[in-house]
């Protein structure tokens, strides 16, 4: 299979409709039809059922869209992290750590303040994402190591060491009546009247169906919290960043949050040993 029967078909899987593919892809459709239609000859399967409601995946077709999604993220990871090292070869080293706006705020400050003052440190970019992306983002080659947070953050296939471990806070807009308590359980904030989880960005981009509001970062949520549209539970670490306008009280039946520094396993960059070997003396 080629790469780009990968992506023609990844796009068809995801939209579920020949036209909407075709003008992702900025192509015409009956040559995308031809394409699928080819692939699934070779394949000696259908992948995907054509009916006149509409485009469904078969059983072959989903495995195959869960393998072409890491299989295409692998070509786009080995492109990124050659790029990067023909960087470090023409002395422009740097080590790209990703982390979640709003999330270890303070460890990150503590571990670029470290990782500056060690002798020939080398420079490190760091990116912020969304919740839930930095796995995706290490993966597919965007950056050298992330900040993740178990159990939330999958580690699978992942090299780490763990950095921390911490309880969670819900965070309610200030003057909610559980102003003043120590303490709350999760049967009490899970479904606060009027006070909704968030919906985060799925891996695609679009937001699953439910009540709450859909935000796409860190300060947004905190906006929404402080105008009594939503509330969260999160590692105790937010407090770090909260407004005056947002409460945090502790969830003492929540699961603890354990942040680690991840890196792929094949990776034998120094830098990335070095920076790591800073996280975790910190």
């Amino acid at each position: 299979m080629e790469t780009r029967e990968l992506r023609y078909f990844v796009a068809v899987a995801e939209e579920l409709h020949f036209g909407r593919a075709a003008q992702r892809l900025g192509m015409a459709q009956p040559p995308l039809s031809r394409s699928i239609a080819q692939l699934e000859r070779r394949l000696g399967t259908t992948l995907l059922e054509r009916t006149s409601r509409g485009v469904t995946l078969t059983g072959p077709g989903a495995v195959l869209l869960e393998e072409a999604r890491a299989a295409l993220a692998a070509v786009a990871a080995a492109e990124r992290r050659t790029r990067r090292a023909a960087e470090a070869a023409e002395g422009k080293p740097a080590v790209a750590l990703v982390a979640k706006a709003g999330a270890s705020t303070e460890l990150v400050a503590k571990l670029l303040d470290a990782c500056a003052g060690e002798p020939g440190a080398v420079g490190v970019d760091v990116i912020l994402c969304g919740p839930g992306q930095q796995g995706r983002m290490l993966r597919e080659g965007h950056a050298d190591v992330a900040l993740l947070h178990a159990p939330f953050d999958s580690l699978a296939g992942l090299d780490y060491e763990n950095l921390g471990t911490e309880g969670q806070v819900v965070l309610l807009p200030a003057g909610h009546p559980f102003t003043g308590r120590t303490e709350v359980r999760t049967d009490e904030v899970s479904d606060l009247p009027g006070l909704p989880q968030p919906r985060w960005p799925q891996a695609d981009g679009r937001y699953e169906a439910g009540p709450g509001p859909e935000v796409r970062d860190h300060a947004q949520l905190l906006q929404l919290i402080a105008l009594g549209r939503a509330s969260v539970i999160a590692p105790d670490s937010v407090r770090a960043n909260l407004r005056h306008d947002v409460l945090a009280i502790p969830v003492v039946d929540a699961p603890h949050v354990t942040t680690v520094i991840a890196w792929p396993p094949h990776s034998r960059s120094r830098a990335v040993a070095d920076l790591v070997r800073t996280a975790t003396r910190l």
